[in-house]
């Protein structure tokens, strides 16, 4: 299919570049005839001016004829010039576009290709197999989870109940509990002898600054 699709394009390219080659030799060809006129129409300028020297008014007018010739041939060379320019110029703008028409063909047929490789279908059926398979695996997690055995047998809220118990018993416990702390007994002091009074203290920076601030206030 994509030899068949392609194959003529790529084919039409080939021709292009044969044209443009041809029309290239042809140009260059006109070229040098129009260099070979024009020396030849110059040379019979030249002879007409000796024979116009020697008072050969026939012969230098023949030269001005040859030349007039010469001339015509130049100018329809011009002409065939900007013919093979103008074709070689349109050649060159098909060649482009055929050459980009050749790759957005290109490219839709690859884009057609990716779209049948991966159909709507087999999207859906790829994205349910995944919801599938993630759901199987939250199953196998769940029952991994899951107690065994001697702990399987276990009450959550027969062990809550137990706990809230344990709890209740400590804190009556804690309330009962008889106070440990005894009352300091009494210092006995000799007769006729004073305890010693205890020193003053001193006030700290902080309570002479207070008691400035108030009898200032006073004030």
């Amino acid at each position: 299919m994509f030899t068949r699709v392609f194959g003529k394009p790529k084919q039409e390219s080939s021709n292009t570049v044969t044209s443009l080659d041809k029309l290239n030799e042809t140009l260059e060809m006109l070229e040098k005839k129009e260099r070979v006129l024009l020396k030849k129409a110059s040379a019979e300028v030249e002879k007409a001016k000796d024979y116009t020297r020697a008072k050969n008014k026939k012969a230098a007018i023949q030269c001005l004829k040859r030349k007039k010739l010469y001339e015509q041939q130049v100018e329809q060379l011009g002409n065939f010039q900007l013919r093979i320019h103008d074709q070689m110029i349109m050649l060159e703008g098909a060649k482009a576009t055929t050459e980009t028409v050749d790759a957005l063909r290109t490219g839709a047929a690859a884009m057609k290709a990716m779209q049948k490789a991966t159909n709507i279908d087999d999207v859906d059926k790829t994205m349910d197999e995944i919801n599938e398979q993630t759901e199987n695996m939250k199953l196998i997690q769940e029952a991994l989870a899951t107690p065994m055995g001697a702990a399987a047998d276990f009450d959550d809220d027969e062990l809550e109940a137990e706990l809230e118990e344990l709890e209740g018993a400590e804190l009556e416990e804690q309330l009962l509990q008889p106070a440990t702390t005894a009352p300091a007994a009494p210092v006995q002091v000799p007769a006729g002898r004073q305890p010693p009074r205890p020193a003053p203290q001193k006030n700290t920076a902080e309570e002479d600054e207070l008691a400035a601030l108030q009898a200032e206030m006073a004030l």
